[in-house]
Formats: C-alpha cells, sequence, structure tokens
C-alpha cells in the first residue's frame, strides 16, 4: 500500500460523461420538438408544407402502384415475384395518405384503381404502357422505383422531420425493390 492517499476510483454522484449525455439528450429533444410541424395548414389557409410534401408523395406510391397493376395485368404470371412488392406500395400509399386524408393536392379522391387489387376497376388516367415481354417489364418496373426513390431522397433535404423520416423509409424500400426487380435478373 502506498504511503500517500489516492483519489477514490468512483466518485459518488453522477459522471461528467452522464451529464453531458443527459444534456445532449434534452437538447436533442427540444430541437426535434421545435421542428416537428404538426399544423394542417399555413396561416393563410393553405395546406402546410408537411401536408403539400405527404399528398405529392401518395400521389407518386399511387402511381407505382398503377405500374405494378399494369404489369401484373399484361403479365400474370409475374405475380409470385411482383405481388410482394406490389403489398409493399400499396402499403406506402396507405402511410403518406394517413395524414393527407383520402384527398391528393387537388382536392380529389384518387381512383379505386389506385388502391384496388390488380386488375381492379378502370382509371381515368391512362393505363401506363407495358412492355410485351416480360423480362422487359420488370427492367421498366425497376427503373420506376429506382427512379422515384432517388427523386424521395432529394426531396429529403427541405422535409420536415416526421416527413423527412417517412420519405427516408419509402426511398430505402423503393430503392430495394429495385435491386430486388434486377437480381433475379443478373441471376440467371
Amino acid at each position: 500500500m502506498p504511503s500517500y492517499r489516492t483519489a477514490p476510483r468512483s466518485r459518488p454522484g453522477p459522471r461528467r460523461r452522464s451529464l453531458l449525455a443527459g444534456a445532449a439528450g434534452v437538447a436533442s429533444a427540444a430541437l426535434l420538438a421545435g421542428c416537428s410541424d404538426s399544423a394542417d395548414s399555413d396561416p393563410d389557409g393553405r395546406p402546410s408544407a408537411a401536408r403539400r410534401l405527404r399528398a405529392a408523395a401518395a400521389k407518386d406510391s399511387r402511381e407505382l402502384l398503377r405500374r405494378y397493376d399494369a404489369v401484373l395485368a399484361a403479365h400474370p404470371s409475374l405475380d409470385g415475384r411482383l405481388g410482394p412488392l406490389r403489398g409493399e406500395v400499396k402499403r406506402h400509399v396507405e402511410a403518406f395518405e394517413k395524414s393527407t386524408g383520402p384527398t391528393g393536392t387537388d382536392g380529389k379522391t384518387p381512383s379505386p384503381a389506385a388502391s384496388g387489387p390488380a386488375g381492379g376497376s378502370a382509371s381515368k388516367a391512362p393505363s401506363p404502357s407495358v412492355a410485351s415481354d416480360p423480362k422487359k417489364a420488370v427492367r421498366d418496373l425497376a427503373e420506376a422505383e429506382r427512379e422515384l426513390a432517388d427523386r424521395r431522397g432529394k426531396a429529403l433535404l427541405d422535409a420536415p422531420a416526421e416527413e423527412g423520416r417517412l420519405l427516408a423509409s419509402v426511398a430505402a424500400a423503393g430503392a430495394a425493390h429495385a435491386y430486388l426487380l434486377t437480381e433475379k435478373e443478373d441471376d440467371k
């Protein structure tokens, strides 16, 4: 035992790291609370930026869903491969419409075909063109997924916190869909 007195290994009370981590947590919570856009409309009565962003994202997802439906109608043999991805896109539509309601930015209710099953009732908009070759149709669908994921990634820069998280998640899913649609073709 040394002849001089040493400092105890652990001091009673909170450590410096604990205090810093706690302060950082409180500051983060305050910043997140200040960044959320919970208002449904701007002071001039227009829908808020967050609501417009979700409505536009829902519209894009409905269009992608229509593309899946068109490919499945033209090539029913692809249902096993495309069905699960189509189901995910349908859930994306529902997630974006959750806070915007059933109407888009133009105030119109989406067509029944936008959320109906493949081969559902006809939409007012013309059906997307589909290649006669199933492999080409799947490549085109993968390209549409990739383009939409890229646009959503760019939209993240100006998105409010909650919408940004949702956009990031859906963009990542879209990129994964594009990969899955091209991955099986690369294996052959």
